[in-house]
């Protein structure tokens, strides 16, 4: 939940990616650990807050809270790519498994996430749109 001078604003996504060819490489410990500490080093220097990060051996799930001007595409790319240059950076020997450097595959997932789900809202709404009826003007 970020706040600012004249708003209060929530961006909370479920982002989820997975390794290049769904290679398990976050099986070692040493990979997990380090693609956990890329992405939250990554977080951090962009404002984005993990709520939930699970590295699993060839995907990530992860909620994050970002800055209200940022969208879930520009969240993921500034997360796959910065924690792809760490791992090239950190351990060289990737680059014979990919020669290319792409460590992560173009495929991913999103969602937005809220506090209520889709029907709830509707149904607040139309009772705002019922109440805002019944009110009499004329007076």
């Amino acid at each position: 939940m970020y706040s600012y001078k004249h708003g209060v604003y929530q961006n909370m996504f479920h982002l989820v990616w997975q390794t290049k060819y769904r290679y398990e490489m976050m099986r070692k410990q040493k990979f997990k650990l380090a693609v956990k500490q890329a992405l939250e080093d990554t977080a951090a220097r962009h404002g984005i807050v993990f709520l939930e990060l699970a590295v699993m051996p060839d995907h990530v799930h992860s909620v994050v809270d970002c800055p209200p001007t940022m969208s879930q595409s520009k969240a993921l790319n500034l997360l796959k790519g910065a924690s792809a240059h760490y791992l090239f950076q950190h351990f060289p020997k990737l680059r014979l498994r990919y020669p290319r450097r792409h460590f992560w595959s173009p495929g991913k997932a999103g969602r937005t996430v809220g506090d209520v789900d889709k029907e709830t809202a509707i149904d607040y709404v139309r009772r705002q749109a019922q109440q805002t009826s019944l009110l009499d003007f004329s007076k």
